[in-house]
């Protein structure tokens, strides 16, 4: 790779086999990877979006139409298209939703910005432009945006539908909104004055089985176990709950200590010691009142007998993460030390009983008193089915807390996007340079929302857009459109609501990949010779069309 001459020899400062574009063409190749990325997700936008089959090197299927799921599977290549895959991986890790638009958004900012580079508009002079446009755009945003608060069930109702919709788990939206607002209700907490909501202490365990309809929502917790010995008890009222983390086991010995033993007599000894030792243990929970255990490690075969014998139901090598719900949803402390367990640290549950489900046993710890953790148990025809349903509803779960976190939500179906169009058009007149250029070219791109909405559906876009500015121009800030009946319609009254919070974020994220990628103007991808062959480290880049 030769970086000028120097006496007629040329100077070689990269490694052979190197790639490199430069310029336009790096901002070219760039842009059409991303690009490439917005298109695979905008048929999946709306209710009438379809869904994508991703079948990977295994075999192994996944039916979804959630924009991170299809994008993660997808294992993408490209350098500039992995970074609209953090696009869809921010936006699914901060609010849970909304990952689709923020996709579609960023590449049509970046459509938009090839139309100004080749109008020799320098990209800096565009990020510059597109970063007023976004501050302007949040503005309009919190200026239109409606309040919501725990109360108001219905409207949060509204909000898992409108987070359902498009999923394969539609046609029971109403009766899985229900179980999602319950559920937020149970776990949410007022401090300082705020609602939060730990989406973590609403665990989903899914089973397929039985109809999406059969979804229920359960005041505690279900353990994917079964109970250790078949004498115990299979079920119990008015539980007393013990949680512990240690092990009732014999401890192995450290490091290369011996024991020795040289007559029957001492090995008789050893052996009854270890065994009252384990009676101790067990006898440690039982004058503490428990009668139902879950350990974290294991419990050995012995001490499982007397457990057994004293009426404890136990379950052994429980995870981390269903012992700390169990303790927010029965009250128990969890205890680290057997000698330590009172009756102070039990928890309580009306009813803990086993119970088999799609050929698994699994443990229900029910009817406790105040749960702040609760489990909604998914079922579906299909394992793919549950799996649609569970991403569907963390949809709702997590739609629902970042519309309580903020407390403001604004109108769906492209009503915002729309809304913030006009208002960027009326800003842009404000600019004298290019940068009106930049910040109309955003006001463009917010419209390729409602346009995709339009085209999903099977809908005339140029039209609908139309007639969506027209009633944006009358002031009517929430109309968008009903994709069912083709129709521009008051969204708010609709029912289709949007937390504030998906759409900032989606704003933000989309805008910052955005300008990241207009920003380069030089890709250096080293040799591939030590991967074997060029594709892997320079996969799609040398002037050749992306790969994904």
């Amino acid at each position: 790779m030769t970086n000028g001459q120097y006496g007629g020899q040329p100077i070689f400062i990269l490694p052979e086999g190197t790639l490199r574009s430069r310029g336009r063409d790096a901002q070219r190749n760039n842009i059409a990877a991303a690009k490439a990325v917005a298109d695979t997700v905008r048929t999946t936008l709306g209710p009438k979006g379809m869904d994508k089959m991703l079948v990977d090197s295994l075999g192994d299927v996944v039916i979804t139409n959630d924009g991170a799921t299809i994008l993660n599977e997808m294992q993408i290549e490209h350098p500039a298209a992995k970074m609209m895959v953090e696009v869809a991986k921010t936006q699914d890790s901060a609010v849970g939703d909304g990952t689709t638009t923020a996709v579609i958004l960023a590449g049509e900012l970046l459509k938009k910005a090839e139309d100004l580079l080749d109008q020799e508009i320098h990209p800096t002079v565009i990020t510059k432009g597109f970063r007023m446009a976004k501050a302007k755009a949040l503005e309009t945003l919190d200026g239109i945006a409606m309040n919501v608060e725990l109360k108001d069930e219905s409207t949060l109702e509204k909000i898992a539908e409108t987070a359902m919709t498009g999923k394969s788990s539609e046609k029971a939206s109403k009766e899985l909104a229900e179980l999602a607002v319950q559920a937020i209700k149970k776990v949410a907490e007022e401090k300082d004055g705020k609602i939060e909501v730990d989406t973590d202490n609403i665990k989903l365990e899914k089973k397929e089985g039985g109809s999406i309809n059969e979804t229920r929502l359960i005041d505690g917790i279900i353990i994917d176990k079964e109970v250790v010995h078949p004498a115990m008890p299979k079920t119990l009222e008015n539980a007393k709950i013990a949680l512990v983390d240690s092990a009732l086991e014999i401890k192995e010995l450290e490091g290369d200590a011996k024991i020795n033993i040289d007559s029957p007599e001492k090995m008789q000894a050893f052996l009854e010691d270890q065994e009252r030792s384990l009676k101790e243990m067990v006898e440690a929970v039982a004058s503490s009142g428990a009668n139902v255990l879950f350990c974290q490690k294991g419990i050995d075969d012995v001490a499982q007998h007397y457990l057994a014998k004293k009426g404890i139901l136990a379950a052994r090598r429980v995870k981390k993460s269903d012992m700390e719900k169990l303790a927010r949803a029965t009250g128990a402390k969890i205890v680290s030390n057997l000698k330590d367990l009172t009756s102070n640290e039990l928890g309580f549950a009306g009813i803990v009983y086993e119970k088999k489900i799609a050929g698994d046993e699994m443990i229900f710890v029910e009817k406790c008193k105040t749960p702040k953790a609760v489990t909604i148990l998914i079922r579906g025809g299909t394992e793919h089915v549950v799996d649609e349903v569970e991403r569907a509803m963390e949809d709702a779960i997590k739609g629902i807390a970042s519309a309580l976190e903020l407390g403001k939500i604004v109108a769906g179906g492209g009503a915002s996007e729309i809304e913030v169009s006009k208002e960027l058009r009326k800003y842009a007149e404000s600019f004298s340079g290019r940068e009106q250029l930049a910040v109309n070219a955003f006001a463009e791109a917010m419209e390729v929302i409602p346009r995709s909405l339009a085209e999903n559906a099977g809908l005339d876009p140029i039209d609908k857009l139309a007639s969506l500015r027209a009633e944006h121009d009358k002031k009517q800030a929430n109309a968008g459109l009903d994709v069912f009946s083709g129709k521009i319609t008051d969204m708010s009254k609709a029912g289709v609501i949007e937390p504030l919070k998906i759409k900032i974020q989606a704003l933000k994220s989309a805008t910052e990949a955005a300008e990241m990628i207009l920003r380069i103007d030089d890709v250096i991808a080293a040799s591939g010779s030590e991967k074997g062959g060029s594709s892997g480290g320079a996969g799609g880049m040398g002037g050749q069309m992306p790969e994904y």
